[in-house]
């Protein structure tokens, strides 16, 4: 079994710090004794522009069939206990399985976990990755090793192996050779995707599956399997199909998606605090400041189809329908809960079919790339992106910004220099418990800019509420025009 992974770098970020990432030198061959066999890592190619590390697992396909038989289970593929020939004779020692997952697992345990004492801010952070693996099994073609790996933010290159090139009549095999490329993942991100979904595509395990599988499943899957869309599939297929254990993996997933805070706690907290704080000519809750700002910059922007992306409970989007000007509105959010509402809110089942023809309500999420979200006029991430852990935040930067690629997005977000205007606001305490950062203004414009440069658009900002003038408005937003949107013009 063989598997590559490659990075790019300059003189100022060497692709080399690949090594100190993956804790193995690239001067050195390294070898490792697994249960069923010996890993190699060596590096056909490392300097500044460009490193590559390879695992090279050399299976002993004796020992597998021995351990399997000394614990009566663990046959995998084999076949019945009396396919005494298919146990010896078989496509383990070349197809990447669960035998390469636990070898990753074993010998980049440190980099699975994203720990990097000499390079902490280069395993933070999103890395130029190319990994290929040259023979995986696809049980489920290309098509799923597309669906699988494409809503995590990689670009994927997928190829079927011929049975024969000699006899091209007899079609492709079930096996692939696999190219995953991506600029918005850590290299921890990678290996945890790996890990999991080879023996997904393989749909097949070389070892027993107890019950705390479902630990090592969840570990791995933190932060993306819970809003997979395939995560009923990946987790039965993880758990080779065993019923119990994937009942109780999937309860504790949506333990984990529920346990997120929804977006729209955000707008009812904002006016508690305002309401506590309002003097008696009773201001305009700053919600609804906000849902003018936005509806002002998108008529300026000369939008008609709008994405409402974490539209929560459907305030903008109701707010958005009341305008004309807007032909096509869709709400997206995670959660069904958030959805359902809006939808009630919204009065879906009681519109008229003109109405109703202009907007959309769907389940997605901003981790991961979606090709519904293409072709849009522009986008909103209204109060957003503080909810999102800042090591997740380059998939959704790029999911929107690099994938989606609306002419114009919106973004609002918590200004927390105003935080000292909420009296009843404790010193040093967000605006709401599940906020993971709040910006100063030069925070949010130095993010707003390298996202820009990152993704080729230009940027202005304009303050939501009363602008302070020692501590800037309550809310800040930034409108992100794409810069390629004039050559469009006049090519049309």
């Amino acid at each position: 079994m063989f598997l590559t992974i490659s990075t790019s770098g300059t003189a100022a970020l060497p692709a080399t710090d690949l090594g100190f990432l993956l804790h193995k030198h690239p001067d050195n061959a390294q070898r490792f004794s697994t249960s069923y066999g010996t890993a190699h890592v060596f590096y056909p190619e490392a300097d500044a522009e460009r490193c590559t590390a390879a695992l090279l697992l050399e299976v002993d396909t004796v020992a597998l069939v021995r351990r399997g038989k000394g614990k009566g289970k663990g046959k995998g593929r084999g076949g019945a206990p009396d396919a005494a020939l298919a146990q010896y004779v078989n496509d383990r020692p070349y197809a990447a399985s669960s035998l390469l997952a636990v070898a990753l697992s074993g010998v980049f345990s440190s980099a699975l976990r994203g720990v990097c004492n000499a390079r902490p801010e280069r395993a933070a952070a999103p890395l130029p990755l190319r990994i290929e693996i040259p023979a995986l099994p696809a049980r489920g073609g290309p098509e799923l090793v597309r669906r699988l790996f494409e809503p995590l933010g990689w670009a994927v290159t997928v190829e079927p192996v011929a049975l024969d090139t000699e006899f091209p009549q007899w079609g492709a095999s079930r096996y692939v050779r696999l190219v995953l490329e991506s600029e918005a993942l850590t290299l921890a991100e990678a290996l945890r995707h790996l890990y999991v979904l080879l023996p997904v595509l393989d749909d097949a395990k070389h070892y027993w599956v107890a019950s705390d599988e479902v630990d090592k499943l969840l570990r791995a899957g933190e932060g993306w399997l819970p809003r997979h869309p395939e995560q009923k599939l990946i987790t039965s297929r993880y758990l080779s199909r065993r019923w119990s254990l994937t009942r109780q993996a999937m309860e504790r997933l949506e333990l984990v998606r529920l346990a997120e805070a929804d977006d729209s706690e955000v707008e009812a907290i904002d006016n508690a605090v305002e309401e506590e704080t309002e003097t008696e000519e009773r201001p305009a809750p700053l919600a609804v400041q906000r849902r003018e700002a936005i509806v002002a910059a998108l008529s300026a922007s000369g939008a008609a189809r709008v994405l409402d992306l974490g539209c929560g409970q459907g305030q903008l989007v109701q707010e958005l329908l009341r305008d004309v000007r807007f032909t096509e509105i869709v709400g997206v959010d995670v959660s069904m809960r958030a959805l359902t509402i809006a939808s009630r809110r919204l009065k879906l089942d009681r519109m008229g079919e003109r109405q109703a023809s202009r907007v959309q309500l769907f389940q997605g999420s901003l981790a991961y790339t979606d090709n519904r979200l293409k072709g849009y006029d522009a986008a909103v991430l209204s109060e957003v992106v503080e909810h999102l852990d800042l090591p997740r935040l380059p998939a959704l930067e790029y999911a929107v910004f690099g994938h989606a690629r609306p002419r114009t997005v919106l973004v609002t977000t918590p200004n927390v220099e105003y935080n000292v205007r909420w009296e009843t606001l404790p010193a040093g305490h967000v605006r709401h418990g599940d906020h993971r950062f709040e910006w100063t203004r030069e925070e949010f414009r130095a993010w707003a800019a390298a996202v820009a440069e990152r993704y080729g658009y230009g940027t202005e900002f304009v303050p939501v509420g009363p602008d302070d003038p020692e501590v800037g408005p309550p809310t800040q937003m930034a409108v992100f025009h794409r810069n390629d949107t004039e050559k469009e013009a006049k090519a049309a």
